[in-house]
């Protein structure tokens, strides 16, 4: 790091990425800062910089003491050890240590006395909650979302029907003709821990998964014009049930509040979307499939007169950016749920393949809010006087 690059860093304060220290004597003190880093984006302690962003600068003895003492703290105070590089930065105050801690790869991480540490703002705190334990261990591999159990609901919550059904088109015999009671069966196919249903047995085969789970449903409304406007909506729906059923319910809700367009086409033809189906499909699989359900919130769907976007709980998982997705890559963050959607849905997991059908999406991670959003243009095709009318129309 040069010295002009260091003065424009310290002369903006402290955030989440950027912490100051005149100085670090405790190596307990220093892992909990690096393990809080780790845990959450990584980011950079600068140590002989004063709270206030004025260099109190260390001396050679101090640069030697403080390198050595990153480096013990980094491998014997950190569980599992981490690697940062550090950056002795000359200033006219004297030498500033620069301690750059990447993101981590084995989270979570803690200190030696067994504590998880995150970012919060400029400082760190204590990660205590359950569902912010369960996405470290997620963000690991270590835990999946779709493999918690879910209390009150067994085999016996099974629409049985549906899943013979299923079993037969899958497996070629009748589920009668099988062996295996039912419990045991949802067990050998991941459906069934400890005598309950686990999140992707319920989502996938429960009769009504959404009276256990009432918060992973589907939050749907079309909007008048291009902005959320209080109670003006044209329409709106808590779409629940089955995964299957919820995403075909959605998928109607879309191209309900969206246009079919004529084109060269005679007037008593039904038309064409004007967003290919396949773009939807795709789009509310990953919803359904991929989305956080550590956190209790909904899938949104909301419909503008220029814009579809779709809003899943939590953000790309693990070290998955935008660019990775659009070239095809993906993390199974529900295996089990993955592994059964393209049996149920007509999914397919297109990556790269769905900006090509169709390039006006825009892609959008949002760490800060955990959340991850879609954003669908929809074409202009109609002349602004017949888009007024259309929406004055719509608002009566």
């Amino acid at each position: 790091m040069e010295t002009t690059e260091l003065i424009d860093i310290l002369s903006r304060g402290e955030d989440s990425r950027h912490q100051f220290k005149a100085d670090v004597t405790n190596a307990d003190a220093l892992a909990g800062e690096i393990v809080a880093f780790s845990n959450t984006a990584g980011g950079r302690i600068f140590i002989g910089v004063n709270d206030d962003g004025s260099v109190r600068g260390l001396s050679g003895a101090d640069v030697a003491r403080l390198n050595q003492l990153v480096a013990n703290a980094a491998s014997q105070n950190v569980r599992p050890a981490v690697n940062p590089l550090t950056d002795n930065v000359p200033h006219p105050a004297g030498t500033v240590i620069v301690v750059s801690i990447p993101e981590g790869i084995s989270k979570p991480y803690m200190d030696r006395n067994g504590a998880i540490w995150v970012k919060s703002g400029p400082d760190k705190r204590r990660a205590t909650s359950r569902e912010e334990l369960q996405r470290l261990f997620q963000q690991a591999g270590l835990v999946h979302a779709d493999e918690t159990p879910v209390a009150g609901l067994g085999s016996g919550d099974v629409d049985l029907p549906y899943f013979e059904a299923f079993f037969e088109q899958q497996f070629g015999e009748p589920l009668a003709q099988h062996q295996q009671p039912l419990p045991q069966l949802l067990t050998n196919m991941n459906l069934l821990s400890q005598g309950h249903l686990n999140v992707a047995g319920a989502l996938l085969f429960a009769k009504t998964p959404h009276y256990a789970l009432p918060a992973f449903i589907i939050k749907a409304v079309a909007f008048v014009g291009n902005e959320i406007e209080g109670e003006r909506y044209i329409d709106s729906r808590d779409i629940t049930g089955k995964l299957a059923d919820v995403f075909q319910q959605t998928l109607g809700f879309i191209s309900a509040n969206t246009r079919a367009l004529q084109g060269d086409q005679g007037i008593n033809t039904v038309g064409r979307p004007e967003v290919p189906r396949i773009v939807w499909e795709e789009l509310v699989a990953n919803a359904l499939i991929h989305r956080d359900y550590f956190i209790n919130a909904p899938v949104r769907v909301l419909v503008f007169a220029d814009r579809v976007e779709i809003v899943s709980p939590g953000h790309l998982p693990n070290n998955l950016t935008i660019e990775n997705v659009k070239t095809g890559n993906s993390n199974m963050r529900n295996p089990v749920l993955a592994s059964f959607a393209a049996k149920l849905l007509p999914y397919r997991g297109l990556g790269s393949g769905l900006l090509r059908a169709w390039p006006d999406i825009e892609l959008i991670d949002d760490r800060a809010g955990n959340l991850f959003k879609v954003i669908v243009a929809r074409p202009d095709v109609l002349p602004a006087a017949a888009s007024v009318a259309m929406n004055a129309e719509r608002a009566e």
